[in-house]
């Protein structure tokens, strides 16, 4: 794992010859040794193609290109960090919620509707969340951003989870969601906000859930 946790709010990535990372923008706090950040304005590995399905999806968050040799601190707006380990499975998250990952990692967009139907699409309006998802593909480490810590929470055949979109992080696996309406359910959980809905994952894989209901 590239990756080592300092706190709860930075980590230290590990830069190779040969090896590259893309970063948000901003996230880069120190570095030691001889590293270049570099503006990416081909959105990662998923090349000119997926630059535009991401700009159209309002997933283009800028991104830098880090190689070289030495170590960098990253870090942004003292959001807590997690950090996710894929082995040839696909991440799917916000594209404002990662911090860095592998350039080994193919990156990609997919439309939420395509999973959720219709429903799929509620969920964006209700997060304020594009209706598209960006999607990492691969071996490699990745880490993302969220408010006040996160769980994992497995994800296995018969046993769906059910995670209020707004604490939503991110979700890896065989998974498919759906969104539920149900009818006072923040007010009986004293959220009192008035939208009365669940996400719900089935499937077999993980999910990761923010202890807060704030967007980044």
């Amino acid at each position: 794992m590239p990756f080592r946790e300092i706190n709860s709010k930075m980590v230290e990535a590990t830069i190779a010859p040969g090896q590259k990372m893309f970063s948000q923008r901003g996230a880069m706090l120190a570095y030691q040794g001889e590293v270049s950040f570099t503006p990416n304005i081909q959105g990662g590995q998923g090349g000119l193609a997926s630059m535009i399905g991401r700009r159209v999806a309002n997933e283009a968050t800028p991104l830098m290109t880090v190689d070289g040799r030495g170590t960098v601190l990253f870090g942004h707006g003292g959001h807590h960090i997690q950090v996710i380990q894929l082995t040839g499975d696909t991440l799917y998250v916000e594209a404002d919620r990662l911090l860095a990952f592998d350039g080994t990692l193919q990156q990609g967009t997919m439309f939420m509707g395509s999973q959720g139907g219709v429903m799929g699409m509620v969920r964006g309006q209700v997060t304020g969340q594009g209706l598209f998802t960006t999607t990492l593909k691969g071996h490699g480490a990745v880490a993302v951003m969220a408010h006040g810590g996160v769980i994992e929470l497995p994800i296995t055949p018969g046993r769906a989870v059910h995670v209020d979109p707004q604490a939503y992080v991110a979700h890896h696996g065989d998974v498919r969601n759906k969104l539920s309406t149900a009818l006072g359910w923040r007010d009986m959980v004293g959220r009192g906000s008035g939208e009365a809905f669940q996400l719900e994952l089935s499937g077999s894989g993980a999910v990761y859930v923010q202890a807060s209901e704030e967007k980044l």
